[in-house]
């Protein structure tokens, strides 16, 4: 299978050399050519997340160097359960994606990219330098997934002040081939620099770069693995499709439910849920698309004003109209997602991060107006990762995992950076130099 632009002035590539550039040429994202129909009676039911992953990314490596490895990527990237669990009611259901190494379901995708890029050539030997930017967990996971690894370098850009405090810790506690850099602006200040720096020809001469966020192919597509394996199980389990509330920043994690159910996986509707960063539900009311500077929330990983993915979206279902029949977003404010997080323990002994208490909340919306079927809502982080906010409202201490605990003892560093493009040029530049 090939891979194109979707602003359609970059010629075609192999998913291996799109994986390596993360960034099309012409500054657009990667899309398939075309996306396969899969059948969902040819998938183990019950599988494990590896056995479907390879399963239902194998017409996407199709052709590549890559696909031969594809068993082992999955193998050495999904060794973390993936539970679907009750939830409050018996026709609704969570999917918890945050049992991972930096207990976000970040750690997916990054694992994934870390396993692949480790089977990828790099020309002349030339140490490669992944810049990723984050609203809170991504950075902590790509970190997490690159640490150590021989030949590649990874630079985390992140708002300063706008993470929770264990996310910052989580981004400046690995050292060695990993850099934190605390932006003095937003995430999408941070994105913007980062797509700057990969769009830049003679910046990537000098320093070769690539991409760990979500508008790369290696980070997108196994995301879709852990919904197929949901969809699956629960169908041979009760029956029915299973319907999605996730809750979105960047888009790419609804993208991946998206595409997995464009692949024919046993998926109903599906729902967005995004923190007071309104775009996509003003969007689907049927406004303009509109980016706008982000704000900040209790739901800080999904404080995107901008979020890149839409570019898929848009690829994906060419006419707006239609797309505003595909899909519903619903925003849910701060004082919402405090009070989602009190009710959900206080009713039924729960303990949500702020980013799923907005998915919640959005179920108990959909339910109130009649939603009928089977609903699941992804939990996207831990709340342990998010103490400050949730211990206060269910009045008593969150445990840590202890993944996260390793990573908290360990000390941190993050260096200051203006939010400003020549500024990470210069750094990339001068660390280049002095490594």
């Amino acid at each position: 299978m090939k891979y194109v632009s979707t602003r359609g002035a970059a010629p075609a590539v192999g998913i291996g050399a799109g994986i390596a550039a993360g960034l099309a040429p012409d500054g657009g994202l990667y899309v398939p050519t075309e996306l396969p129909k899969l059948d969902p009676a040819t998938f183990p039911a019950e599988g494990t997340l590896a056995e479907i992953a390879s399963r239902l990314l194998e017409p996407f490596f199709a052709g590549d160097p890559l696909a031969a490895e594809l068993p082992a990527i999955c193998a050495e990237a999904f060794d973390f359960p993936v539970p679907l669990e009750p939830l409050g009611s018996p026709r609704d259901f969570v999917l918890e994606l945050f049992h991972g190494p930096t207990a976000a379901f970040k750690d997916f995708g990054a694992r994934f990219l870390a396993a692949t890029m480790r089977r990828l050539p790099r020309a002349g030997g030339r140490p490669l330098t992944i810049v990723v930017a984050t609203s809170g967990d991504t950075g902590a996971a790509v970190a997490g997934a690159f640490a150590g690894q021989p030949g590649i370098r990874v630079v985390v850009l992140y708002p300063d002040g706008r993470v929770s405090p264990r996310q910052a810790h989580q981004l400046g506690c690995f050292g060695g081939n990993v850099s934190a850099l605390r932006v003095a602006g937003s995430f999408d200040d941070c994105q913007r620099m980062v797509k700057a720096a990969l769009n830049d020809t003679a910046l990537q001469a000098e320093v070769p770069l690539s991409s760990a966020n979500s508008i790369s192919l290696g980070r997108l597509l196994p995301q879709m693995a852990y919904y197929a394996q949901a969809a699956l199980a629960h169908r041979e389990r009760h029956g029915q499709a299973l319907n999605l509330v996730v809750p979105t920043g960047n888009l790419g994690n609804a993208l991946a439910a998206i595409l997995a159910r464009a692949l024919g996986m046993p998926i109903g509707e599906i729902v967005l849920a995004t923190n007071a960063n309104d775009v996509l539900p003003t969007f689907f009311a049927g406004d303009e698309y509109q980016p706008r500077p982000s704000v900040s929330t209790l739901a800080n990983a999904m404080d995107v004003g901008a979020p890149s993915n839409f570019e898929r979206l848009r690829w994906l279902y060419p006419d707006a109209k239609a797309l505003r029949q595909a899909f519903r977003a619903f925003r849910v404010d701060d004082a919402t997602i405090r009070a989602t997080i009190r009710t959900r323990f206080e009713r039924h002994g729960e303990v949500h991060c702020p980013h799923t208490a907005c998915a919640i909340h959005v179920l108990d919306t959909l339910r109130a107006q009649g939603a009928t079927g089977d609903w699941c809502v992804a939990a996207t982080a831990h709340p342990a990762k998010f103490e400050s906010v949730v211990e206060p409202l269910i009045g008593r201490h969150v445990e840590v995992p202890p993944a996260l605990a390793a990573l908290l003892a360990r000390p941190a560093h993050a260096e200051p950076l203006p939010a400003d493009e020549a500024a990470l040029r210069a750094w990339l530049i001068a660390r280049n130099m002095t490594s």
